[in-house]
């Protein structure tokens, strides 16, 4: 008779059956091989797509530039005797000549004046991309300082110290030398305003971030934007000019009514 026995070795019998643990890690390992390879993939294919689509804005840049901006800046933007050199300026600067319409000037000057934009969005971003190709510079703001929901307290603190002594307390502007003037701040955007302080244009110093950081910029636009779209708690703000529009007020309206009441009276008498 064949033997029952079984064996004694300690080891069992193998069935041929697979675990269903190893089928579950199988199709874990593949679906993570096969996201692996199509998110390199995909990122790779972006990353291409991106820059194709830069150089194209960049190649559009240099059109524009030389056929509206290389007269007075040059064909490499290097400069002439009628303009200064672009290069370094960076994103930032040309964002905000061209932008606030400053450029290309309508004539010569003490300093360009804002007038109509003369460029669509698209074709500023070109004229961004290709003067911030040529050497690093300043870059347009982000977007997390140009919310206007600072500190307003501190903001009004750091103007009144930096900036109204040509801006005028209120940011309502003020008359310079030969000519030139602090323009006012009522309705330039937060941007704009930013981009101002880090590239200085005209007679404006720059306020770099080792002299403003970026969070006390955004107080400032913060404190300009309150200015901006609250109305003066005295009444008639009389131009927000200050001391010299009040006094001249006093002068003329109030001397003014007493003459008149002086010669009523006189008349009045006689």
């Amino acid at each position: 008779m064949p033997s029952t026995q079984k064996p004694t070795n300690g080891r069992a019998r193998r069935t041929g059956r697979r675990s269903p643990l190893a089928s579950v890690a199988l199709i874990a390992i593949g679906l993570l091989f096969t996201g692996g390879a199509y998110a390199m993939i995909s990122t790779s294919t972006a990353t291409a797509q991106s820059d194709t689509a830069s150089q194209q804005t960049v190649s559009e840049g240099e059109k524009l530039f030389a056929s509206n901006c290389a007269t007075c800046h040059g064909l490499s933007a290097d400069g002439t005797g009628s303009g200064p050199s672009l290069i370094g300026v960076g994103a930032a600067s040309v964002d905000f000549q061209v932008g606030t319409g400053r450029m290309p000037m309508q004539a010569n000057g003490p300093q360009a004046i804002v007038k109509p934009v003369q460029f669509t969005e698209e074709q500023t971003e070109a004229l961004v991309a290709y003067v911030a190709s040529l050497a690093p510079g300043p870059a347009v703001p982000e977007a997390e300082y140009l919310d206007a929901a600072g500190d307003a307290a501190a903001g009004a603190e750091l103007f009144r110290i930096n900036c109204a002594m040509c801006h005028n307390v209120a940011g309502a502007g003020g008359a310079l030398t030969e000519g030139k003037y602090a323009p006012a701040l009522d309705g330039v955007t937060p941007q704009h305003i930013y981009e101002a302080m880090v590239t200085g244009p005209q007679n404006m110093p720059v306020f770099n971030d080792m002299n403003v950081s970026p969070e006390d910029k955004r107080d400032i636009i913060t404190y300009l934007k309150y200015v901006e779209n609250n109305p003066s708690p005295g009444g008639f703000a009389l131009g927000s000019l200050g001391p010299v529009s009040e006094g001249l007020f006093l002068w003329i309206f109030g001397l003014g009514a007493i003459v008149a009441l002086t010669v009523w009276i006189t008349a009045k008498s006689n």
